[in-house]
């Protein structure tokens, strides 16, 4: 995604060309693109000029959109969200650090958008 950023608006790259300036394996980096089409990220062409391409302007995708689009919600620990998932119930010390971690985390993720984390002059 950060080498798709750093590209020009709606400059379709072909998929060798990621995995090679990238270093990426080409299976790992297959699927993964697949995901994040799917996740409506990022779209495809087919055909001799075919690749892929950030679906929409860089400065609205944030690095949690694209963790959550191959991963899932994040979370930092079960109890975050219900504090019956540990034994220790709303006895647990730790239930509000683990909340406060999980909510500037987000924060931080959701603030990330990739036109500020897109590396320009390395790619």
């Amino acid at each position: 995604m950060l080498f798709l950023a750093a590209q020009e608006e709606g400059r379709v790259v072909a998929f060798r060309e990621v995995a090679r300036r990238m270093d990426v394996p080409e299976d790992f980096l297959a699927k993964i693109l697949k995901t994040l089409v799917r996740q409506k990220l990022l779209y495809s062409t087919r055909g001799p000029k075919g690749g892929f391409a950030l679906a929409k302007p860089a400065s609205s995708i944030s690095f949690l959109d694209v963790i959550e689009a191959v991963q899932g919600p994040i979370q930092l620990n079960l109890c975050t969200d219900n504090h019956e998932a540990c034994h220790f119930g709303e006895a647990c010390t730790m239930w509000g650090i683990w909340r406060l971690g999980q909510e500037r985390m987000m924060e931080v993720y959701r603030a990330a958008k990739l036109d500020k984390l897109a590396m320009r002059g390395f790619f």
